[in-house]
């Protein structure tokens, strides 16, 4: 669905404006790219079902459109996926095979899974996945022509490099950054550097973003499209996520909320800002804590069980 661009209800300077992906029919943006994906797809690619490796967003996607397909569909998800998001997988009929962080993340980069032989959406790195994301762009283009700047979370680069390739077409004068999270936040040294740079991973209740390095063909394609990237603190996305649903009434995860956090550190400059709320699917546990003026501890998320392989 088109979702709409709202003024953010703030007491700061600058005009701060919200690109609502949370409102989309699973709470996050991914259903564009993975539609797209799933659209340009033949009939025979999808004959034995579809397959992802999501911590739940891209996940929830593949499923919403699985099922509205009448396909089967398997997801390699990461043990420490929040249990809001699993829970809507399997609300959607996709089956979960939790795995160690680093056999998730690995499953990105070989695009293979023992005993997965459908057809995989991968969640950023495919090039009708960004196109799908790029959607976003032209909308706000058409909403807000003269945005200044357009504030993105940066998980995979997927949805940043999307938008930037969308809005450098009709909307050139608007910057694109990116925003990442202190935890987890690869792209901010890998511009610096002009190669990929490996960071600590910290796990956090912002779940949908961070990781402990970039692609090389994502930072190819951001250091093309992207401005530069905004780094964020914890506990400045808990105060995102409290400052969105108390004044705008907005459930935004943590992912969705790094936008909103970097938008008020005025890293971006003035203007008017645009902040793509990428997600809204946050553990009601998590969110009573950052409601109470509070911020989930780092390091604590809950762990689903291994499971096997389908046969």
């Amino acid at each position: 669905m088109r979702t709409p661009l709202v003024r953010l209800q703030h007491d700061g300077p600058g005009e701060v404006w919200l690109k609502l992906e949370n409102l989309q029919p699973i709470g996050s943006f991914k259903l564009r790219g993975a539609g797209n994906a799933l659209a340009l797809a033949a009939p025979d690619e999808l004959a034995s079902g579809i397959w992802t490796a999501s911590a739940g967003n891209m996940a929830q996607a593949v499923a919403w459109h699985a099922r509205d397909r009448g396909l089967p569909c398997t997801v390699v998800v990461p043990e420490t996926a929040p249990r809001a998001k699993l829970d809507a997988i399997e609300r959607l009929g996709g089956a979960l095979i939790p795995v160690p962080f680093a056999t998730w993340w690995e499953t990105f980069r070989t695009r293979t899974y023992p005993g997965l032989d459908g057809f995989f959406v991968h969640p950023f790195s495919d090039p009708a996945v960004m196109a799908g994301n790029g959607t976003i762009g032209l909308e706000i283009a058409e909403d807000l022509p003269d945005a200044g700047a357009v504030l993105v979370p940066y998980g995979g680069g997927g949805l940043i490099c999307g938008i930037a390739s969308a809005l450098r077409a009709v909307a050139p004068a608007c910057k694109v950054l990116a925003c990442e999270v202190e935890t987890a936040a690869p792209l901010a040294p890998s511009l610096a550097a002009g190669e990929p740079v490996e960071v600590e991973h910290v796990p956090s209740f912002v779940d949908g973003i961070g990781s402990p390095t970039v692609f090389p063909e994502m930072l190819a394609l951001a250091r093309q499209l992207v401005a530069g990237s905004i780094v964020v603190g914890l506990d400045e996305v808990a105060g995102a996520v409290r400052l969105l649903a108390v004044r705008n009434r907005v459930v935004a995860e943590g992912a969705g909320a790094a936008s909103v956090a970097a938008a008020l550190s005025r890293e971006a400059g003035d203007g008017k800002i645009v902040c793509v709320v990428s997600g809204g699917n946050i553990d009601s546990a998590k969110l009573a804590t950052i409601l109470a003026g509070e911020t989930p501890s780092v390091g604590q998320e809950r762990r689903v069980e291994p499971a096997a392989a389908p046969e």
